[in-house]
């Protein structure tokens, strides 16, 4: 059943999903084109109403996911057979078909039985996905993954150990929803750094940009591709789409972990800002919320 609140089928850990009521107040009342130039897991423009998305992320595998699954969005029960018969050939667990794990292993590991019932199983479809490269078989390594990450070594290949999950109704109900959204709207996806997706866009007045960059201070996984000379060259892109009439709104942190990220606090002041009610997540461990101050930043007041 489709929820108020969409959640994306990859199930980023720092995915804006458990945000959207509150940001969603916070955007534009009206949005003809929605931007998103760092999209993650999507959970963002899955719950904006627009008459045209533009998304985009600098990782290549993130956008190869999003074009697979739009790809199936006419025809979703392809794409679930698809997955079913690859967790059949390997082996893997999976709730919502109803291939469980033993009950003597459930007792046995209370709370880690799924990644000890579907480690071997995992690394033999990762040895597969680092062999191949099939985008199908890569979203069923996020699913099943330590904290639902997309990890590459330096050589390349798919390192990320097997999670403490499996294939559940909440994946199902997830896939199916993405595919109704996308199947309904205009949607295009790109994969460039920010700074050459917005060039190569037409922006304009009905334009609205959300900004949600990897958060400098938080040290999560996907800062590999951030630093402070990228956080500086966003702010002056930001102010120049301020100085172009162009509305924009940005997610950040404050502060986290006794960290103050004193580039944007400082930069922030010319803005209005709003604080976000959130307990920020360990990306190491998901059971883990740290004291964080998360805020949203806009040039607009929508009120």
């Amino acid at each position: 059943m489709k929820k108020s609140t969409i959640r994306s089928p990859f199930f980023y850990v720092g995915d804006k999903y458990k945000l959207m009521p509150q940001l969603k107040k916070l955007f534009p009342q009206k949005i003809e084109i929605y931007i998103e130039p760092f999209v993650g897991g999507g959970s963002s423009f899955l719950n904006t109403i627009a008459n045209k998305y533009i998304v985009n992320d600098v990782d290549p595998y993130v956008i190869a996911l999003h074009k697979c699954l739009a790809k199936y969005s006419k025809n979703p029960n392809e794409f679930l057979e698809r997955l079913y018969r690859l967790i059949e050939e390997y082996g893997l667990s999976c709730s919502y078909k109803n291939i469980a794990v033993p009950d003597d292993l459930k007792k046995k590991f209370v709370k880690t039985y799924y990644s000890r019932y579907n480690k071997i199983a995992y690394e033999k479809l990762r040895d597969s996905f680092n062999e191949k490269e099939d985008v199908e078989v890569l979203y069923l390594l996020l699913i099943y993954g330590f904290n639902h990450m997309i990890r590459f070594n330096s050589c390349g290949k798919f390192n990320l150990p097997v999670g403490n999950v499996d294939f559940n109704k909440n994946v199902h109900d997830a896939i199916i929803n993405y595919m109704d959204f996308i199947k309904k709207h205009e949607i295009e996806f790109y994969n460039f750094d920010f700074m050459t997706f917005l060039d190569k866009l037409d922006l304009n007045e009905h334009c609205y940009i959300y900004f949600d960059p990897p958060y400098l201070i938080s040290g999560s996984e996907y800062n590999k591709y951030w630093n402070a000379k990228e956080e500086h060259r966003l702010y002056e892109y930001l102010d120049y789409l301020n100085s172009k009439g162009i509305s924009f709104g940005i997610t950040n942190l404050v502060s986290h972990k006794g960290k103050i990220n004193t580039t944007f606090l400082e930069w922030s002041k010319k803005y209005l800002v709003y604080n976000i009610n959130s307990n920020y997540i360990s990306f190491n461990d998901n059971t883990i919320k740290e004291t964080s101050r998360e805020v949203f930043v806009t040039n607009y007041d929508n009120k």
